[in-house]
């Protein structure tokens, strides 16, 4: 079998009193796409930024394509090639949909950004950051401005911008939040298509769509693992059942 392409163990995060990540021991292979569920207030998101190095661990470590990365800058992490879409889209509003991509093109190839007009003339930059857009359904609104696109074209212009930064693994934080069934059928399709191309750990309600894209699936209660199997076996597991899908 091939090494993690993520591993982390033993990963702790208390905020005082309350153990938000308890002795979290999770693994996301080369070329997997790895499900990452449970209840509200499990603890995913909290587990998601100390991955993408938003906030630091209280114990344990995390490892990135063999490295320790644990006290590593999310800046960095984003360089060696982990990439986070956020639960809430972090755009800028202000900027077209390719100025947005281009902006994450540059940050990839370490351009200054003190000189704008240059940037936005250089093809190259532009080129990577059409690409991006096109892959993620976008072709049609590269000159939109990101406030005008609806929800579900923000979603997809985040994706589009992720990408750009050459990602080795998509650390994916609800993406189809907010979003109507239709949108949601749009972008769960496009990650199906992504599949072939990206490791992806993937935090999402939508069981639907988890179920039809996971390769694996690790189950977070209250802050701790309760379980890591296929579809299959997350489905059939008691425990599983009792604690998290027969709830709803």
């Amino acid at each position: 079998m091939s090494a993690p392409l993520l591993e982390t163990r033993q990963l702790v995060k208390r905020f005082g009193g309350l153990i938000a990540t308890g002795e979290v021991s999770l693994s996301v292979m080369p070329g997997e796409t790895h499900a990452l569920i449970g209840p509200n207030g499990a603890g995913k998101t909290t587990l998601i930024a100390q991955l993408q190095g938003e906030l630091l661990p209280s114990s344990g470590t995390i490892h990135f394509q063999g490295q320790d990365i644990t006290a590593l800058p999310s800046h960095l992490r984003a360089l060696r090639g982990l990439a986070r879409s956020f639960q809430i889209t972090s755009v800028l509003p202000d900027f077209t949909a390719l100025e947005n991509v281009r902006l994450a093109v540059q940050a990839r190839q370490g351009h200054s950004f003190r000189f704008w007009r240059q940037a936005a003339s250089d093809r190259r930059l532009n080129d990577e950051a059409e690409q991006a857009l096109v892959r993620c359904g976008l072709a049609g609104r590269t000159e939109a401005l990101a406030a005008l696109l609806s929800h579900g074209e923000r979603r997809q212009l985040e994706l589009a911008m992720a990408l750009a930064m050459k990602p080795a693994l998509l650390l994916l934080d609800e993406p189809m939040a907010g979003m109507g069934k239709q949108d949601g059928a749009r972008m769960t399709r496009l990650l199906a298509e992504l599949k072939s191309e990206y490791a992806m750990l993937l935090v999402e309600h939508d069981m639907e769509a988890v179920f039809s894209l996971a390769d694996r699936l690790s189950v977070l209660v209250q802050g701790r693992l309760i379980a890591t199997g296929t579809v299959d076996e997350i489905r059939t597991n008691p425990t599983v059942q009792s604690a998290y899908l027969g709830h709803g």
